[in-house]
C-alpha cells in the first residue's frame, strides 16, 4: 500500500469517527477513538488539554461542562455495550433543565444480555435480559422497543399493581397494540406472572375485564366477607340490554369495573375512584366505578368503603379482616 492509499484510509477513518461523534452528541468510546486513528499518546494529550473528558471507563465526551441527557445515555450505552437504554430512561425527557449546583441527575437505565457482566458505575443502572438482540430497535441512542420495555418493567415489578403500571405506560401509544404486546410476550419465555399478564393483554384485545373482575371477587368481596353479588346481570333499558359487572341487587348497589389502561391518567383515575367511593357512603349514589388500583393495590380499603356503602343501604353484616395487615375493622 503506497503512502497516498494509507493517507486516504486514515482520512476515511477520521471522517467516520467525526460522524460518530456528531451522531452521539460528542460522546465516543475508546474503540471508536482508536479506530479513528487516535493513539494512546494522543488520548493522554487530549485529556490534558481538556479536549475530551472521561465519563465512564473507556468512554469520553468532547467538552468539560455538564452532560445532557442524550450524552449521559450515549455514554451508558457505549460503556455497557452492546446495550439498550431501558426502563424509566427509555424515553428522553421533553426538555432538559440545566442542573443546579448540588443536583444529581436521574440515573440512566440500560439493558445488557443476561450472559454478560458489567462493572457498576455512578449514575448507571444495569438490567439483564435473555436474548438481548431480540428486544431492541434502532433509536438514537439505541433503546428497547416500548412493548419489550413495558414487559421488562412488569417482570421486575415487586407487585401486581406495579406490573400493571408497566403496561399502562404504553397502552394507547402510536403503533402499540394488543397484537404487538403479544409478539413482545413471545420474546419473554421466562417472564414473571407471564400467564397473568397474557390474560391482561387478552382483556385489552377483547374488551373484557376478566382479570380485574376476578381480582375484585377474590381480593375484595370474598376475602372480606362482603355479600355475594350477581355478576354480568342483564338490565333492559330503552337503549337496549346493559350488563352490570357486579350488582348487589338487594342493596341497590352496582359496581362497574373499568379495566382501561392509559399512559398518564390511570393512576389519577384511580384516586378519583377512591373519592367516589367515599362520596357514595355519604350520598347514597348507587353506582361505583372501580379500577385496577382498587382491586390490586388497595383491596382492603376498597372492601371497607364498599361495606360502608352497603351498610348505608341496609346491609346488616360486617366486613372481616383478611389478615394481620388488613385495614378493615368491624364497624357498628
Amino acid at each position: 500500500m503506497d503512502d497516498s492509499e494509507s493517507r486516504g484510509d486514515r482520512e476515511h477513518a477520521a471522517r467516520l469517527m467525526e460522524a460518530q461523534r456528531r451522531q452521539q452528541d460528542g460522546v465516543l468510546s475508546h474503540a471508536q477513538l482508536a479506530a479513528g486513528g487516535v493513539t494512546r499518546a494522543d488520548l493522554i494529550r487530549m485529556q490534558r488539554r481538556k479536549e475530551v473528558v472521561r465519563v465512564h471507563p473507556r468512554v469520553y465526551v468532547d467538552h468539560t461542562g455538564p452532560l445532557t441527557w442524550h450524552q449521559r445515555a450515549w455514554a451508558a450505552v457505549l460503556y455497557a455495550g452492546p446495550a439498550y437504554v431501558c426502563g424509566p430512561s427509555v424515553e428522553a425527557p421533553r426538555t432538559e433543565r440545566p442542573l443546579q449546583p448540588g443536583m444529581v441527575p436521574d440515573p440512566i437505565h440500560v439493558a445488557i444480555d443476561q450472559t454478560r457482566r458489567v462493572m457498576p458505575q455512578p449514575g448507571l443502572v444495569i438490567h439483564r435480559l435473555t436474548n438481548l438482540e431480540t428486544h431492541g430497535h434502532g433509536g438514537v441512542p439505541p433503546r428497547l422497543k416500548l412493548e419489550d420495555n413495558a414487559l421488562m418493567v412488569a417482570h421486575e415489578a415487586s407487585s401486581e399493581i406495579d406490573a400493571i403500571a408497566g403496561l399502562a405506560g404504553i397502552v394507547g401509544r402510536p403503533y402499540v397494540t394488543p397484537a404487538s404486546l403479544r409478539r413482545a410476550l413471545s420474546r419473554f419465555p421466562s417472564l414473571r406472572r407471564r400467564a397473568w399478564i397474557a390474560e391482561i393483554i387478552y382483556d385489552l384485545d377483547s374488551g373484557t375485564n376478566s382479570v380485574l373482575e376476578h381480582g375484585y371477587l377474590t381480593r375484595v368481596e370474598r376475602a372480606h366477607g362482603l355479600p355475594r353479588a350477581e355478576r354480568q346481570a342483564v338490565r333492559t333499558t330503552p337503549e337496549g340490554n346493559q350488563f352490570r359487572d357486579v350488582e348487589y341487587a338487594a342493596y341497590g348497589l352496582v359496581v362497574e369495573l373499568d379495566g382501561a389502561l392509559g399512559h398518564d391518567t390511570w393512576r389519577t383515575q384511580a384516586r378519583d375512584a377512591d373519592r367516589v367511593l367515599d362520596d357514595l357512603a355519604a350520598t347514597g349514589t348507587v353506582t361505583a366505578r372501580l379500577r385496577w388500583h382498587q382491586a390490586f393495590d388497595t383491596p382492603c380499603r376498597t372492601a371497607q368503603r364498599i361495606a360502608r356503602v352497603l351498610a348505608s343501604r341496609g346491609w346488616a353484616g360486617t366486613p372481616v379482616s383478611c389478615g394481620d395487615d388488613c385495614v378493615v375493622v368491624r364497624e357498628p
